[in-house]
C-alpha cells in the first residue's frame, strides 16, 4: 500500500521526514471511538530528538519513548484524526477486515500489510479505496495466525535478497547457490549480499527466539 503522500498520517509525515530516525515497521495501529488514533512504532535513531520534535505537534495528543534497546526504540502515539488513516480504518470496520500487524515500511515510502476478511468483503474494500492510496496485491491465501509474518520485520532490500536465497538454494544441504551469483542475479556486490542476508538472518532469527 502507498499513499499519495508516503505516510499514513500528518504525524507519520513528520517521522518519515525526521533524518535522525528510520521507520522500521508500525506494531499497532487503531482508530479510537472519539476518532483519534493510536499508533505503535518501532523505530531507529535519536529517540530525544525525535520526542524533542513531537512534542511541539498539535496533532500528537500523547506520546511516549518505550524499551530502548541501542538506537533501536519503539515509539507510543495517541494522535487526532487524520488521512489517509481515517479512511483505512473506516474501511476496515464497514468490511469487518483485520489489519494484521506488524505493518512492514518498504524503501519506497510505502507499507506491507496484511489484511484478514472475506474473499468477497475484501474485494469490495479494495475497490473501495480512496483514489490516493495505491495498492498492489502481492499474495492470497488461507492465513495461519500462528506464523508470524517474519519478512515484514526485514526492509524490502533485505526481504529481496532473503527470498531469493532461500528459493535458489541458499540454505539447502549442500549449498545450491553463492553470494557471487545472487549478487549477479540482483545487480550488486557480493559483500552486499552478504550484508543483506546477515542482517535478515538476525531478525528473523532474533524473533524466533524471542
Amino acid at each position: 500500500m502507498t499513499p499519495e503522500e508516503g505516510s499514513i498520517h500528518p504525524v507519520d509525515t513528520i517521522i518519515a521526514e525526521n533524518v535522525h530516525v528510520t521507520r522500521e515497521a508500525l506494531l499497532h495501529i487503531n482508530a479510537l471511538g472519539d476518532g483519534t488514533g493510536v499508533m505503535l512504532y518501532r523505530l531507529r535513531g535519536d529517540a530525544p530528538q525525535l520526542q524533542g520534535v513531537l512534542t511541539e505537534i498539535t496533532d500528537v495528543i500523547a506520546h511516549d519513548v518505550l524499551d530502548v534497546e541501542g538506537d533501536v526504540f519503539h515509539l507510543y502515539l495517541h494522535v487526532r484524526p487524520g488521512e489517509p488513516a481515517g479512511k483505512l480504518m473506516a474501511l476496515a470496520q464497514k468490511y469487518a477486515l483485520i489489519i494484521d500487524t506488524p505493518l512492514a515500511f518498504t524503501d519506497r515510502g510505502g507499507l506491507r500489510v496484511t489484511v484478514v476478511g472475506t474473499h468477497d468483503m475484501l474485494r469490495r474494500a479494495l475497490e473501495d479505496l480512496p483514489e490516493d492510496i495505491q495498492i498492489s496485491v502481492e499474495q492470497v491465501g488461507q492465513y495461519s495466525p500462528e506464523r508470524p509474518y517474519l519478512l515484514s520485520l526485514l526492509t524490502e532490500r533485505q526481504a529481496e535478497v532473503f527470498q531469493l536465497a532461500v528459493e535458489t538454494g541458499y540454505y539447502e544441504i549442500p549449498r545450491q547457490t553463492t553470494h557471487e551469483k545472487l549478487a549477479n542475479e540482483l545487480d550488486c556486490a557480493p559483500s552486499t549480499i552478504d550484508e543483506h542476508l546477515r542482517k535478515a538472518e538476525s531478525r528473523v532469527l532474533s524473533t524466533l527466539v524471542d
